[in-house]
């Protein structure tokens, strides 16, 4: 489906989803189910049940309910989801070290970037586009969907630029080089970013500093350290 600027990319709705945008919608139970043509005990399987995935035809009706959404509840969905994403790490995090997977998508000329909306306590501001590897999915998966999700830029991966522990967040960074395929740039993720943009490659160290930039990426861009 058409997704507006900053709105997530809904590939298959489970109870998790559907409760949150009955949130962001400020419905009862009763009026969900209203809204959607079900029985209200199916509104309340959703919440008890949020990893059940929810059948075809409310699926399509799930999307209509979502694409028809005010703006200003698309971007409390997306918080929400946001925050459940978080919580679901904080819980994992015991047992699973959290893994980023980092897009640096290059044409001939020029890299993909996104400029984070508030400056991170590491002093990072921009950055290649990135996502969580929640356990159990792929990273290339995460690294391809989110640049779609965060910049309208489809990619594919070209090789593996290798991982390390980010010296300033702590976190496992895993790298892919990958080549642009199609799209024009735009900020669609705008509770988190304030843009996105081609930067030219000879000058990516004016926007991160080159001592930030794990040393593969530099080389696989051209640039000296």
């Amino acid at each position: 489906m058409s997704q507006p600027l900053g709105n997530p990319v809904i590939d298959q709705w489970t109870g998790r989803e559907a409760t949150a945008l009955q949130a962001a919608l400020r419905m009862s139970q009763d009026e969900m189910a209203a809204l959607l043509g079900v029985a209200k005990r199916t509104i309340a399987s959703w919440h008890e049940r949020p990893t059940v995935v929810i059948r075809p035809e409310l699926q399509r009706a799930l999307d209509t309910a979502y694409e028809r959404a005010p703006e200003a509840a698309k971007l409390r969905f997306a918080r929400q989801l946001k925050a459940d994403d978080a919580a679901d790490i904080k819980a994992a995090g015991a047992v699973v070290a959290l893994t980023v997977a980092i897009a640096i998508v290059m044409t001939d000329t020029d890299v993909l970037l996104v400029c984070r909306r508030e400056v991170d306590p590491s002093g990072i501001t921009w950055q290649f586009p990135a996502g969580i590897v929640k356990p159990g999915a792929s990273a290339e998966t995460v690294a391809v969907r989110e640049t779609l999700a965060e910049t309208g830029i489809h990619c594919a991966i070209r090789s593996d630029l290798g991982t390390r522990v980010h010296p300033l967040t702590g976190v496992d960074c895993r790298y892919f080089l990958c080549d642009f395929l199609a799209g024009d740039v735009e900020n669609r993720d705008v509770t988190e970013n304030v843009a996105a943009i081609w930067a030219p490659k000879r000058d990516i160290t004016r926007f991160i500093p080159a001592e930030r930039i794990f040393p593969p990426i530099l080389h696989a861009l051209g640039v000296e350290p």
